[in-house]
């Protein structure tokens, strides 16, 4: 049998027990003693909901899953993947339009898919708990617009990498510093562009608020472009707050839910969180770890791309290059897996860091807590994830571990 084959399949089945086994263990941990610090915040029902909240989500994405892994085997041990290159190949004789007719298919049917599994998820379960604002038109159109942005700014670029390792020399490093060009340039054109596609960003209003982010910023030398809030609450009740953009274009985006749900001192805190991540460097780090990881996948993609056993372990005669990106996707996995496990580390570590940075700005890391036990609460987070669950996956430390690292600055 094919070796490649093999490997996929044995890794498609890996993933799979080992999520089933994280978050059979995760569902396990939960305690139905509300942790002291939350004590003032939860009642014995709301945290019993929230324990339900997770429980009901991990069953979901269980069985997710579970359709998922023998669907993806099925497609893959079936031809499906020879049947859309059939169709590909049929519509033109000019190799950068087959792929482009190839990946458009395989993502009309993952779009397909997925939608009943999103449908139950965003009228279901979220609706259940009292999180869903999305209505049938917003929950539709925003499909459509995730689908046009796709073409518009996807399939050039997978026509640029396609035409570049078809045409080049060297190409996996010419096909790098394209895409890295692309990914600074959306990283500026995305706040003014982009996001306002899917939210409504309004000026926050002259006020006791703006006027203390304001005085904040000034104080920390912080340059912004823009204060805004989100139309948040247009699509779920769950709380919110980022910074966007980069350079001149670096903003700050409320959700409305979280303005309404947070005293002014609290979204300092949460506000000197975000600073501080730019202050630390982390948004920097980030991108040039990005740029370092895709100069990595692109090397490796070079090695494998003309494997023609590759392309024969999902049913494929010849080397179409449109097909090897697809492909190398599934090969790639492990590497991608660690790579993102070392990122998750970092990010938390980056977390606390910006926690410590507002702790010692605002004088005032009480607010901070308070800050983030409302969000926890509001947003009936899970309090006590299992640490195989929080090493794996969680780009932010636990709450309580942030809470106890916080109460540190209140009694220095």
């Amino acid at each position: 049998m094919n070796g490649y084959l093999i490997f996929i399949l044995a890794l498609l089945i890996f993933n799979w027990l080992l999520s089933l086994i994280v978050e059979t263990l995760n569902v396990r941990n939960v305690s139905t003693k509300i942790p002291e610090e939350f004590d003032e915040i939860y009642d014995d029902e709301k945290y019993a909901k929230s324990q339900r909240y997770l429980k009901d989500n991990t069953r979901f994405d269980q069985v997710q899953a579970n359709i998922m892994l023998p669907l993806t085997i099925a497609f893959i041990l079936l031809g499906g993947f020879s049947w859309i290159n059939n169709i590909a190949k049929s519509t033109s004789d000019h190799m950068i339009l087959q792929g482009l007719v190839f990946g458009g298919i395989l993502m009309v049917i993952s779009q397909i898919v997925g939608l009943p599994f999103s449908i139950y998820s965003t009228f279901v379960i979220e609706e259940k708990y009292g999180f869903n604002k999305t209505t049938t038109k917003t929950f539709i159109v925003d499909i459509f617009k995730g689908l046009l942005l796709t073409a518009l700014l996807g399939a050039p670029i997978f026509a640029l990498i396609l035409w570049i390792f078809s045409s080049v020399t060297n190409a996996w490093l010419w096909a790098w510093g394209s895409l890295s060009i692309i990914q600074l340039i959306i990283l500026f054109i995305a706040p003014v562009a982009i996001l306002p596609l899917f939210n409504k960003f309004t000026p926050l209003e002259d006020g006791e608020l703006r006027t203390a982010i304001e005085e904040f910023s000034k104080k920390q030398n912080f340059t912004l472009s823009g204060i805004f809030k989100i139309d948040g609450s247009k699509r779920s009740t769950k709380s919110n707050a980022y910074f966007t953009g980069f350079g001149n274009t670096k903003r700050i985006a409320l959700f409305d839910t979280l303005i309404e749900n947070h005293s002014t001192e609290e979204l300092i805190g949460v506000l000197a969180h975000e600073i501080g991540h730019c202050k630390k460097g982390h948004i920097k780090q980030t991108i040039v770890i990005s740029l370092i990881s895709t100069l990595l996948m692109f090397f490796i993609l070079s090695l494998f791309i003309t494997q023609s056993e590759l392309y024969a372990a999902f049913g494929i005669e010849g080397t179409p290059l449109y097909a090897g990106l697809i492909f190398f996707g599934f090969l790639y996995a492990p590497i991608n897996m660690i790579l993102g496990l070392l990122g998750t580390i970092l990010s938390r570590k980056h977390e606390f860091e910006a926690d410590a940075f507002a702790a010692e700005t605002t004088k005032a890391p009480g607010e901070m807590i308070k800050a983030l036990k409302k969000l926890s609460a509001d947003n009936l987070s899970n309090l006590t994830p299992h640490p195989m669950k929080v090493f794996l996956e969680y780009s932010h430390p636990p709450v309580l571990d942030r809470i106890k690292a916080l109460r540190a600055f209140e009694r220095n």
